[in-house]
């Protein structure tokens, strides 16, 4: 009996950890789209559970598109198409291995909200690149990138 018992907390426990596997459809849409943080070396950059990095940042939307196309040149990385609608800027580029959106929104007239989402075909995310990017970005408002 207690082995049945074990087998079965087993089953559940496996369940609902792979519940979203299995369940994928609208319902799991806000899910999809909640932020969840991670520390460590992305130096407080987060990420949301399809892997696009994004950080808020204390600096007119103005201010930080104008470092970001600096950290895009420092980078290598030509700027692409820029769209610019109701205070989001969203800017589509590539790599020679990477697609990469990244989109800048205003959340007041000081604070700006920057994503990054840099994608290698269709399911590959490249987090190091988008939080490179942040940080890059970050790193010329703050007057320590060239």
């Amino acid at each position: 009996m207690p082995m049945r018992r074990c087998v079965k907390k087993l089953f559940l426990w496996a369940l609902c950890a792979l519940w979203p596997v299995f369940f994928t459809g609208c319902e799991l849409l806000p899910l999809a789209a909640s932020p969840i943080v991670v520390s460590g070396a992305g130096g407080g950059v987060a990420y949301t559970l399809t892997n696009i990095a994004y950080k808020t940042v204390s600096y007119p939307i103005g201010n930080v598109e104008a470092a970001l196309k600096r950290a895009l040149k420092k980078m290598g990385i030509k700027e692409g198409e820029r769209k610019s609608t109701n205070g989001v800027v969203t800017i589509n580029t590539r790599t020679e291995k990477l697609v990469i959106e990244i989109e800048l929104e205003r959340v007041t007239p000081r604070t700006t909200r920057i994503k990054v989402n840099a994608k290698e075909g269709l399911v590959l995310k490249d987090k190091a690149t988008a939080t490179e990017i942040i940080s890059q970005t970050e790193k010329v408002l703050e007057g320590n990138g060239k």
